[in-house]
């Protein structure tokens, strides 16, 4: 991994030098666009209306137009804005943990220690820990003010990025509105149909479909070319009675649900194929597909989250 900014934590007269690193990778098949009739490439230029030259990125500013005036804002310009030059990572607030709504995240960031001792960096991440708190912090990065969540995640500090209060869409919907009555019997068997699709959550466990379907097809056409045929690939996708349709009754809707997750209808999806392409070494260290009685114990005597504290308005 490259670092992408370099600056410090800052809370009190305390100063955790820290690097920034994109916690995140995209693993979709890139793409490109070309002309259907004859395969042609096709590309997008940078074209001045002016000169009609093709413009490099380097030769690019920014304009802003009111509608009658255009200024252009150089990359100098965007430079020399206070909040740009700043190199620190502010911490506003402790906040409990749970008060955070995850609608509200965006990016997430890893952030390695910098300098000659890591102490201000472990100090901080055990306080968070301990204190079972998240800071609330602020911050410039790429010509932008950012809100952020800086928590634990194993043993490292990270950035979870977050909207503006103003970027979350209420929703209202007039079906919510109305009155609806759920008798005791549905929630009941809703709740059994909760517990036969009750696990652990392990990630590794799922696969992005598309993704390693468009791979296979990309690898048929190669070698096979235009006159592939998509059904010999992939095969005939059997019909499945109980999906579609509108629920005419929910009850036994349910009712038939739990039964098929009862008797194994119920299918995990397959671990990913890049899974099985790792070194041997790291087998030994892989955890077995069935969950111990023991784990799954533990698992139901975990004591429910607390309930989250009013939120703390702006003073």
């Amino acid at each position: 991994m490259r670092s992408i900014w370099k600056g410090a934590i800052t809370f009190g007269l305390v100063n955790v030098p820290v690097k920034l690193y994109s916690a995140t990778e995209d693993h979709d098949v890139s793409l490109h666009q070309v002309h259907d009739a004859d395969g042609g490439r096709i590309r997008y230029q940078r074209k001045c209306e002016i000169c009609g030259k093709v413009v490099d990125y380097e030769h690019i500013d920014k304009a802003y137009d009111d509608g009658d005036r255009t200024v252009v804002i150089t990359g100098d310009d965007l430079k020399s804005l206070p909040e740009e030059k700043s190199r620190e990572i502010d911490v506003l607030e402790f906040v409990p943990s749970d008060q955070l709504d995850p609608i509200m995240l965006d990016r997430s960031y890893f952030l390695e220690p910098d300098g000659t001792s890591p102490k201000a960096y472990v100090l901080l991440r055990r306080t968070l820990e301990e204190t079972d708190r998240t800071a609330i912090v602020h911050f410039s990065l790429r010509q932008k003010t950012r809100l952020a969540a800086l928590r634990v995640r194993g043993d490292v500090l990270m950035l979870q990025t977050l909207l503006w209060d103003d970027e979350v869409r209420e929703a209202r919907f007039p079906a919510l509105e109305k009155q609806t009555r759920i008798t005791d019997k549905e929630l009941d068997m809703s709740s059994s149909l909760v517990d036969s699709l009750s696990d652990d959550f392990e990630p590794a466990d799922f696969s992005d479909d598309y993704q390693e379907e468009l791979r296979q097809l990309i690898d048929a056409k190669l070698e096979e070319g235009e006159s592939l045929d998509t059904d010999a690939t992939f095969g005939e996708k059997p019909e499945d009675d109980d999906e579609g349709g509108e629920v005419i009754d929910l009850m036994e809707a349910l009712r038939q649900s739990v039964e098929k997750n009862r008797s194994g209808g119920h299918r995990k999806p397959a671990k990913k194929s890049a899974a099985a392409e790792k070194p041997a070494a790291s087998s030994s260290t892989s955890k077995p597909a069935a969950k111990k009685e023991s784990a799954k114990k533990e698992s139901a005597k975990k004591s429910p989250a607390k309930k989250a504290a009013p939120k703390k308005k702006a003073g």
